[in-house]
């Protein structure tokens, strides 16, 4: 039977991290609300800028030539994984890293491939492999505003339209619920064609000015950037789902032990007790002997 001091000791040291795990799944509740309320604020202006250019370029007949749509071979790819900063989030930075790594190993086998990771989890990770890493906007999420996410979106347009990549992919955990994240390998340029059955279907007479091929110069490269910081805020929702229901579970968990623990614990302190008393009983039997 353990002893009771030990047992005493492992109750109290898994109470005190009970304790914590419910105050970073309190705070983890707090922020999540707030990032909740910035993406599903940023679905409807992304979706409808899309719908706009898409719209607008399928209407111009050929007429623009789009630098941020030129398809090319594939030989040098630029792979962008967003991760969190911090860890305790269950399979979230996990799950990130192997899509990326599969990409690696399938899509890109043949191709040349540089990393920008997003995130210190990424960074920490890709900056050991023999990959090329664009570690300077690795700590995006310390100040999570428009302005810094435009630098790394502006980064890898300006690294695609100068030849540098033939091809950028994002690579996200996109926000569905508090419980679930899905992974997303998306390709952020080139640009998809936009003349599909549903644009075409859709397509509003517009009156453009000055003309039609300055007003998609103008909307996409900002279609782009709002791509790039929609995915940033899909993954920064998730993480805090993620880390929520990571710490939710941790607590249930902690629980559970501290149940097989105290029983434990009365158990071995019933022995212990039981052994006195014999040792009583049998020093007053010997006694009474004599």
């Amino acid at each position: 039977m353990a002893n009771l001091k030990e047992v005493k000791q492992r109750i109290n040291s898994v109470i005190s991290t009970q304790q914590i795990t419910k105050a970073m799944k309190m705070v983890s509740a707090a922020k999540l609300r707030r990032a909740q309320d910035r993406i599903i604020q940023m679905r409807p202006f992304s979706q409808k800028l899309t719908a706009i250019l898409n719209n607008v370029s399928a209407a111009s007949e050929g007429a623009t030539d789009l630098v941020y749509a030129e398809k090319r071979e594939v030989k040098k790819v630029l792979l962008v994984p967003v991760t969190s900063d911090k860890g305790l989030c269950g399979a979230f930075n996990t799950n990130v890293i192997k899509a990326t790594n599969l990409a690696i190993r399938t899509q890109f086998a043949g191709a040349e491939v540089t990393i920008l990771p997003v995130g210190k989890k990424a960074f920490e990770y890709y900056k050991k492999s023999k990959f090329t890493v664009v570690g300077q906007y690795s700590t995006l999420f310390h100040d999570l505003s428009f302005e810094n996410i435009r630098a790394a979106a502006n980064y890898a347009m300006d690294a695609f339209v100068d030849g540098e990549f033939d091809q950028v992919i994002l690579v996200f955990n996109e926000f569905k619920n508090v419980a679930t994240q899905i992974i997303r390998t998306e390709q952020f340029l080139p640009m998809a064609s936009a003349e599909t059955e549903e644009t075409t279907a859709t397509e509003t007479d517009y009156i453009l000015e000055p003309s039609r091929e300055f007003i998609i110069e103008e909307l996409v490269p900002k279609a782009l950037r709002t791509q790039f910081f929609k995915a940033i805020l899909e993954s920064n929702a998730s993480e805090h789902g993620a880390r929520m229901t990571a710490m939710d579970k941790a607590t249930e968990n902690a629980g559970d032990l501290l149940k097989e623990l105290k029983l434990m614990y009365n158990r071995s302190r019933q022995a212990a007790i039981t052994n006195e008393i014999l040792e009583i009983v049998a020093g007053a039997e010997a006694l009474g002997g004599k």
